[in-house]
């Protein structure tokens, strides 16, 4: 009698529907990984508009040299997944209550399909840390970095 050689059909299929299975778990979560990891630049860019913020603030305006509106170069920077922007939340320098903060806009093309053409807004407190603007953001939180807060929270 011969002995057997290689693999039944149904062994093959079962195999088959095992690798289809944890396919189609493995791929969603990747997916949200990639999406979170280019939102993270989000926050890294608006780092650096953070301190450009406390340093117009000293001119009275959240923008520089006390211009009424974001300055090209110095109040938006662009990144690989989209472009920041300083603007003003609410308050007048005239009543000293400016509150600014930071659009992130990311691209249509070239980043994630969950994030693209989505808006993360932030803006500042007095001490300077970001959180989560109450209104303006249209991105989902599950890809925004545990520690962001909503501001007033």
């Amino acid at each position: 009698m011969n002995a057997q050689k290689g693999f039944t059909l149904i062994e093959l299929m079962i195999v088959v529907a095992i690798i289809g299975i944890l396919a189609a778990i493995a791929i969603p979560a990747y997916q949200d990984y990639i999406a979170k990891s280019q939102a993270s630049e989000a926050m890294t860019i608006a780092d650096g508009l953070k301190t450009n913020i406390q340093t117009n603030l000293q001119s009275n305006s959240c923008f520089s040299g006390g211009a009424t509106a974001a300055v090209a170069g110095t109040d938006t920077v662009s990144g690989k997944y989209g472009s920041a922007t300083i603007t003003t939340i609410s308050g007048t320098a005239a009543a000293n209550n400016l509150v600014c903060g930071i659009t992130y806009t990311f691209k249509t093309t070239g980043v994630s399909s969950k994030i693209a053409a989505k808006v993360l807004a932030l803006q500042t407190n007095d001490n300077g840390v970001l959180s989560k603007a109450a209104s303006g953001t249209t991105i989902n939180d599950k890809y925004l970095p545990n520690s962001l807060t909503v501001s007033g929270s």
